[in-house]
């Protein structure tokens, strides 16, 4: 498995267990709800299915603003409010139609192994930590970086084989700006958007 698949993969599962009771530990609601994740994907390969499950089931419980905040770094503070809407619904359907695509090759038969993580002093950051093993291919691990607010625990970062999914766009995603601007990033990402849909 490459490594967008491997960070589509773990997006999937964080979005997933992220749409879980916000009072379970996190933990906690990774083991949970794992088993159920491998159904969903076992029982459909529709990449239509995927992202309409996505839309209805979890996403309203992914923190897309700070993620698409932290993957278009110190520019996102130069952007209007008009365009840092329209960066974090492209970069949510980026996201979303990436790992949708990664799903319908997975096999749906992986083990994944959650390993215990208190979260941080504060009691309002984590870091769960995860080993995913599928048949025939090579385990990797899958960090989960979450934050606890106001609408309970929500992931921010997806962090597979120690790379980053917000960081693995930074880079692209300056280069784009430092081109053609936040709006050329914009119509970049809606591009890329209609091209995969």
């Amino acid at each position: 498995m490459n490594t967008i698949v491997r960070l589509a993969f773990g997006f999937f599962l964080v979005m997933t267990l992220a749409a879980q009771a916000a009072d379970t530990a996190p933990d906690a609601l990774v083991k949970s709800t794992v088993d159920e994740v491998l159904s969903a994907i076992k029982q459909t390969k529709d990449q239509r299915a995927l992202v309409d499950l996505a839309e209805k089931k979890v996403v309203s419980h992914f923190d897309f603003k700070q993620m698409t905040q932290l993957a278009v770094g110190r520019s996102w503070s130069q952007a209007t409010a008009a365009q840092q809407e329209a960066l974090e619904r492209a970069f949510r359907t980026l996201l979303v139609r990436t790992y949708t695509a990664a799903l319908s090759q997975s096999s749906g038969q992986a083990k994944v192994e959650v390993k215990p993580s208190p979260p941080s002093s504060g009691g309002t950051e984590t870091v769960v930590r995860t080993l995913v093993n599928e048949p025939g291919r090579k385990p990797f691990s899958i960090d989960y970086r979450m934050k606890n607010g106001a609408g309970g625990w929500k992931v921010y970062d997806v962090v597979v084989e120690n790379l980053s999914l917000v960081t693995n766009y930074r880079g692209s995603f300056q280069s784009e700006i430092s081109r053609s601007g936040i709006d050329g990033l914009i119509k970049a990402i809606e591009s890329k958007n209609q091209k995969e849909g």
